[in-house]
């Protein structure tokens, strides 16, 4: 890997939501990563990126950044269904590449595009960032406490209200990872499977309850532990705020409601290098601790951890000066593409599909 302590070009492929929320606002923190050039075709988006990052470069076509050899990183931040394709195009132009997550659309694609960047030396990892978020890192620390003893039950949730479709809106689209399973779902099983580890096998309820939904709005995966049951659920359609967290341990409970706020901070423009308060949660979100300890009756708020979505940009440079291993594996991201099928087939299939052999990161 590169060693030099110099600053990396990165090309921007996708600049809707995902590119100007949660990618391109980390990068330009990262004082090692330059936003080299981004396809911004729409005049909205060329007039967001004059505004925001003039330095950069707008271009119309993806080829204008796999083909420059001046780029070191792609970052595919696009619609799900051509994650594939131009990871692939990039890996062969010799690029290192981020993915946005869902990784691809399938395990076997998954499997290509990690030989293709074995066999080319080039690092290849997926966006999973909501591994840095607060409430996941404060449930990783009560886990990690013990103090819930052995957790036997945990669900986790990611819940909204849109009772509408949005027009023109690709993840409500029938097409090749679309839905909120492969969208959010895919978060929480990255989640459980950092937490837990391989699961045994996994049962999904998949629906599309919205009037005129062509995608799924609604999913239940079951994941099976020998010891545990990892239950985790989305929808749409959620107007009562529920509990993002619940952990059920052999001596008590952790609840957590609320959700990161660096999203909502993101979206208003806010940048983590310029907010001291980058990720702190308000009070009123903080989880709550209920365990018997010592033969007394403990109930505690706990604060939450601070989100550090900047994380995933400092640890990839870190990665191409040799000096880190990789957080997110790309193995680690194929796993959770191989769960996401798994559930669908349980669903079409109404049955309990097992995973024995067929995870390879954990």
């Amino acid at each position: 890997m590169e060693r030099e302590q110099k600053k990396y070009k990165i090309g921007l492929i996708g600049f809707s939501i995902g590119g100007q929320v949660f990618h391109a606002p980390f990068i330009v923190g990262n004082p090692f990563l330059e936003l080299y050039k981004v396809t911004a075709r729409k005049p909205e988006q060329q007039q967001v990126l004059t505004k925001g990052y003039p330095s950069a470069i707008a271009v119309q076509r993806v080829d204008e950044i796999i083909d420059d050899p001046l780029v070191d990183i792609v970052v595919v931040a696009t619609s799900n269904d051509v994650h594939y394709t131009l990871t692939k195009r990039a890996l062969e132009a010799g690029k290192h590449v981020v993915v946005e997550k869902p990784f691809t659309n399938t395990t076997a694609e998954a499997d290509e595009l990690i030989a293709l960047a074995k066999q080319k030396g080039l690092i290849l990892t997926v966006h999973h960032n909501a591994r840095f978020h607060s409430d996941f890192k404060t449930v990783k620390k009560i886990i990690e406490s013990k103090r819930l003893g052995s957790v036997v039950n945990y669900q986790a949730r990611f819940d909204r209200f849109r009772n509408f479709l949005r027009e023109g809106a690709w993840r409500e689209q029938d097409l090749p990872g679309s839905g909120i399973h492969y969208d959010l779902g895919a978060h929480l099983i990255d989640q459980a499977l950092q937490l837990f580890g391989k699961p045994d096998a996994v049962f999904a309820d998949l629906r599309k309850q919205r009037e005129h939904a062509k995608a799924v709005d609604d999913f239940e995966f079951i994941l099976s532990y020998p010891t545990r049951k990892v239950s985790l659920f989305g929808q749409m359609l959620a107007k009562e705020p529920t509990p993002r967290f619940a952990l059920y341990g052999l001596k008590g409970s952790f609840v957590k409601s609320g959700v990161d706020p660096q999203e909502a901070l993101l979206r208003n423009g806010a940048l983590p290098h310029e907010n001291p308060n980058w990720g702190k949660e308000p009070e009123y979100t903080h989880g709550v601790l209920n365990i018997l300890e010592n033969r007394q009756d403990i109930r505690q708020t706990i604060p939450s951890e601070i989100g550090t979505g900047q994380d995933f940009y400092q640890n990839l440079v870190a990665v191409l000066r040799g000096e880190k291993e990789l957080i997110v594996q790309p193995e680690q991201a194929r796993d959770v593409i191989c769960i996401l099928e798994a559930a669908e087939q349980s669903w079409e299939e109404q049955r309990v599909i097992s995973l024995k052999d067929q995870l390879i990161a954990y």
